[in-house]
């Protein structure tokens, strides 16, 4: 599994970072996270918002941080 948290480094984007690698442990899946800061890439998933989970190249979230429950739902769908 393949999980991108898109945004700039800003707070929100650093906790939605910290939620994602806590539902990742929690839910015991083997899942690379990768943060993307490139403005580029980040608008190349049609996403101009930010924070922005991405779960194997589907955008599951834009503009909030997700919780943990919301992600670990996700990541069993």
């Amino acid at each position: 599994m393949d999980i991108k948290v898109l945004g700039p480094g800003c707070k929100k984007c650093e906790q939605t970072a910290q939620n994602v690698k806590e539902a990742v442990a929690q839910a015991g899946v083997d899942a690379g996270v990768e943060k993307v800061t490139d403005f580029m890439e980040i608008a190349s998933y049609g996403v101009f918002g930010t924070p922005a989970v991405v779960i194997d190249g589907a955008v599951k979230s834009v503009g909030k941080v997700p919780s943990v429950e919301d992600i670990k739902k996700w990541l069993q769908a």
